[in-house]
């Protein structure tokens, strides 16, 4: 499948797309790269992106991850992005349920990333795709010697996560044959698409502008709300998160870097299960909001700083800061 290469946005040299079909017959546009010539080669990084984005918002990271030596492969969970969508109106961000993500995950690995990739095998997400990793992290069948996470979706930020009666009214309107049915307030209006100084995300007005451009170019890349069942199903994988077994139930090593000004996720959550990680930490970055990897380069800078640390092939032990120091 095409990307959309524009001035302000070219797709990295070297892109091999197209698409594969999950086991419930969804299909998925993905996208790979090689590392670029003259490094060292150290592996692939699979790169998973939050509701409502897709594989063009991340040609800069990709870079960023080539020019540190790493193959990369990428794709747009079902119902966003070029994959397919689920409703018949396209801009409604919805899923049934989360362990449908992990349907995704599966065919991409299988298919894209374990024949044509060079291993060892890293996982970077960021916000609800960290949510997806994170259930994945807990299978035996694990695929990834070492995940690294962007503000993920432990829980939702303080403000917004629903409360005990609303969560129930979510669930009744759900099982009542509303779940293709926008959240109360919801509509068409593309994430990424608002103005820029009320945005929640990023500090970065170029970064965002360049968002929107693609949106521009392309807006069926674009999605608006959640539905009802998109969020009924993000609240079951929040309570899954929050159970005394989850974190015991996570063997690969995890680095969490946490997003010092967020304002959707819950950091709170965050550190609560990053204390209670077996093989794993977190990292914060002091004043960055919630797009880490599109924010200003003085905190991109400290993220991919705690990355490379984090990615080197030393001791899990001397990559990790001390548990007390790890914080939110």
């Amino acid at each position: 499948m095409t990307l959309v290469d524009i001035p302000e946005n070219p797709v990295p040299p070297g892109a091999v797309s197209g698409e594969i079909v999950a086991s419930d017959g969804v299909r998925l546009r993905y996208a790979r790269w090689p590392k670029k010539d003259g490094v060292a080669l150290r592996g692939t990084v699979s790169l998973f992106g939050g509701r409502a984005e897709f594989i063009e918002k991340y040609f800069e990271v990709v870079e960023d991850l080539r020019s540190r030596g790493f193959a990369v492969a990428t794709l747009d969970w079902r119902g966003q992005g070029g994959s397919q969508r689920l409703t018949r109106n396209p801009r409604k961000g919805h899923v049934r349920r989360f362990s449908d993500y992990e349907k995704d995950l599966a065919v991409f690995m299988r298919e894209v990333v374990l024949p044509d990739c060079p291993a060892p095998h890293y996982a970077l997400a960021h916000s609800m795709g960290g949510a997806v990793l994170l259930r994945h992290a807990r299978k035996s069948t694990n695929l990834f010697d070492r995940i690294v996470l962007s503000a993920p979706m432990v829980s939702l930020h303080e403000r917004t996560m629903p409360g005990p009666f609303l969560s129930r009214l979510i669930a009744v309107l759900r099982y009542a044959g509303l779940a293709r049915h926008y959240v109360p307030g919801g509509g068409d209006t593309a994430v990424n698409t608002q103005p820029f100084d009320t945005n929640p995300v990023t500090s970065d007005r170029a970064r965002y502008d360049r968002t929107e451009a693609v949106l521009r170019a392309a807006p069926e890349l674009g999605l608006g709300a959640p539905t009802i069942g998109w969020v009924h199903a993000a609240l079951s994988t929040i309570r899954l998160f929050a159970g005394r077994r989850f974190p015991g139930q996570v063997h690969v090593p995890v680095l969490i870097v946490v997003a010092g000004a967020e304002a959707i996720v819950s950091n709170l959550a965050i550190e609560r299960l990053a204390l209670r990680l077996k093989t794993g930490g977190q990292v914060v970055v002091p004043g960055a909001m919630h797009e880490l990897l599109m924010e200003r380069d003085i905190y991109r800078e400290q993220f991919w700083a705690a990355f490379e640390a984090f990615a080197r092939p030393d001791d899990l032990d001397a990559l990790l800061p001390p548990r007390e120091t790890r914080r939110a």
